[in-house]
């Protein structure tokens, strides 16, 4: 029995409503597939109800950006009950304030190097009107700024590019008070994409005290060893393993739910430690 814990519909970057999530998840035979978008909850509930519909367990979760001394981390609250969603939302509208603050910036950056997007166009095309980075390069893409998102972010999209400066997030020890506060699982979602081994050593140690119960072990873009230091450190620290494919439908092409680049295999398992763990607080 397998799972994934993590993934994108359209109500944040993925391009794949959440019941084609959940079918997807059926097709490749998972027992448990969690719905993970970025900063949102309002995908959730035609995520739960397209579960339902198709026997498979639904994981409602939020992948929350949260900030580390300046480095921007993701964390995952997966099992959030659905009586919490309205605190997801309201928590998040202060962050996307400035998000949206950000995203006007960077259009404006755009536009002064010769890049014409029509903001009210991308944000036309997302539910909800949330709109990231990932957004704005298939604007440029299909506009035909760059060839793919990719280069995008390469160039003109990258935190060192010039003409994105990132928004002020909330802590990451703000966040998983947060979470622990609605009886959801906290989870380091792909740490080595964001910190060095040094740095993973001082800073686990420190969010297990303030309440981290899991860490993505299984990740699409892990090779063998990064899997192997994953899994030994998150040991170490008294960690629950965690995996996901990070699904994000035809912006991430390649990634498939459940199985990344079909190099992944996400024990049901590791699911069902991690909801027991929400039961234990």
């Amino acid at each position: 029995m397998l799972c994934d814990l993590h993934t994108h519909s359209n109500f944040s970057d993925g391009t794949a409503t959440p019941a084609e999530i959940v079918a997807e998840a059926v097709q490749a035979g998972l027992a448990a597939v969690a719905l993970t978008d970025h900063n949102t909850a309002r995908g959730l509930p035609d995520f739960i109800s397209a579960a339902e519909k198709n026997n498979i367990i639904p994981v409602p979760g939020v992948e929350f950006s949260v900030d580390y001394e300046g480095t921007e981390l993701h964390l995952l609250g997966l099992f959030i009950k659905p009586e919490h969603f309205p605190a997801v939302e309201e928590l998040m509208q202060e962050g996307a304030r400035r998000k949206e603050e950000s995203n006007l910036a960077l259009i404006e950056a755009l536009s002064d190097a010769g890049i014409k997007l029509d903001y009210a166009e991308i944000k036309g095309k997302t539910p909800g009107g949330q709109v990231n980075r990932a957004h704005i390069a298939t604007a440029m893409m299909e506009a035909g700024y760059v060839g793919s998102v990719k280069e995008a972010f390469r160039s003109y999209l990258s935190k060192t590019g010039g003409f994105y400066k990132e928004p002020q997030r909330i802590s990451v020890w703000q966040m998983l008070e947060f979470i622990n506060s609605i009886g959801a699982v906290s989870v380091l979602a792909h740490p080595f994409l964001n910190l060095t081994d040094e740095e993973l050593e001082i800073l686990l140690p420190k969010a297990k005290e303030a309440g981290l119960v899991g860490m993505e072990c299984y990740y699409s873009l892990y090779d063998e060893v990064t899997t192997a230091d994953s899994l030994a450190l998150a040991e170490k620290f008294g960690l629950l393993p965690s995996g996901g494919s990070d699904y994000h439908g035809e912006r991430k092409p390649g990634i498939n739910v459940g199985v990344g680049f079909g190099n992944l295999s996400i024990p049901y398992k590791w699911c069902e430690e991690l909801k027991r763990s929400a039961s234990n607080m």
